[in-house]
């Protein structure tokens, strides 16, 4: 009798290799690429990839059509009554956060950490206007869905972008602010950055691999640094631009630059109400579109110790905190020094 092959095979391969390095005691990235690329092929909605904590669906409606968002809701042992909702950046997910959620949570803030429309585990619509004021929305009725009102908000990369736009929306029913390595600390366009269709960037999205992941993240996320353990978050991209639904996830990936690259909040910075801190890796150099830019704009771009300084300026008693020899991802290149000042900042007055 012919054997029926196993629609589930590649998922199945991917548990296994994970399986195989909780069982050895060494992360999955110690097994080495190659196997990871073997291996590893997630679904439009990261099927396969499994996040630390349990994730939750928020399902609602919006423009005319049924959605959900992914979120993971922690709570601690000892709470301390506050809320800390965490906001992912456009190449990370609420899975990145891994390390953030376990330090919160045992200084005793329940932590909500979602993935936005569009990212990771959540709805990749075929259409959807896309904004950041739709994504705050969204946040804000999910957060109301399980009963939080007033939470510290710690936005990371996009992720500040929308934190900013979340307390613009909503300053009355917004703690605290913190701006991890925030975009939009400047308009790409206005500096003259050019244009791109969102057919180009969907094309673009398409030629997307774990070697370009790997190069762009080393030289930005890291300050040119690599290291195994950062391998894990090359490989949940890559894996679902190796799946069957590698045309969703890139289609909605281009239509989430459109966004970034139109809608600014640098003018508004002056707005804020809330307090604020903002924490910066010095050798981060993130600027949407700079590779299509010419090269006397692109050595404009990305200075973020001048950036940095810049918003603190800007934005109403804002506090800022620099991290010297860091990149765009300080919550992961340095997680304690980063955790020993994000815990600080958080602290309530005396």
């Amino acid at each position: 009798m012919k054997k029926k092959k196993n629609r589930y095979a590649p998922l199945l391969r991917a548990v296994s290799v994970m399986g195989l390095g909780v069982c050895l005691g060494v992360a999955p990235a110690a097994l080495g690429a190659r196997a990871w690329a073997e291996a590893v092929q997630y679904g439009p909605e990261l099927e396969g990839f499994a996040y630390p904590y349990p994730v939750a669906q928020y399902t609602f409606s919006s423009q005319r059509q049924s959605l959900h968002m992914a979120y993971m809701d922690v709570h601690p042992q000892n709470p301390n009554g506050r809320t800390a909702v965490l906001l992912h950046g456009k190449n990370f997910c609420a899975a990145t956060w891994q390390q953030t959620i376990v330090q919160l949570v045992q200084a005793g803030f329940r932590v909500v950490a979602p993935d936005q429309i569009g990212f990771c585990k959540s709805s990749k619509p075929q259409q959807y206007q896309f904004s950041f004021q739709q994504l705050a929305r969204n946040t804000h009725d999910l957060l109301s869905s399980i009963g939080v009102s007033n939470p510290v908000l710690i936005g990371h990369s996009t992720g500040g972008m929308l934190a900013v736009r979340y307390a613009l929306m909503y300053p009355e029913q917004t703690a605290q602010l913190v701006l991890v390595d925030p975009i939009g600390l400047e308009d790409w366009k206005a500096k003259g950055v050019p244009s791109l269709s969102v057919d180009q960037w969907y094309a673009r999205e398409l030629a997307t691999t774990e070697d370009t992941i790997r190069t762009y993240e080393t030289q930005t996320y890291y300050a040119g640094e690599w290291r195994p353990e950062y391998e894990k978050w090359v490989q949940m991209l890559a894996g679902m631009y190796r799946g069957a639904g590698k045309q969703a996830v890139a289609w909605n990936s281009a239509l989430l630059y459109d966004m970034i690259y139109t809608q600014p909040v640098v003018y508004e910075f002056g707005k804020i109400a809330v307090p604020t801190t903002l924490m910066i890796g010095a050798k981060d150099n993130t600027a949407i579109g700079k590779a299509a830019a010419p090269p006397d704009v692109q050595k404009q771009l990305g200075h973020y110790p001048e950036l940095g300084k810049a918003a603190a300026k800007a934005i109403p008693h804002a506090h800022l905190i620099m991290f010297s020899e860091l990149g765009h991802s300080p919550q992961i290149q340095d997680p304690t020094a980063f955790h020993e000042a994000l815990l600080k900042t958080l602290a309530p007055a005396r």
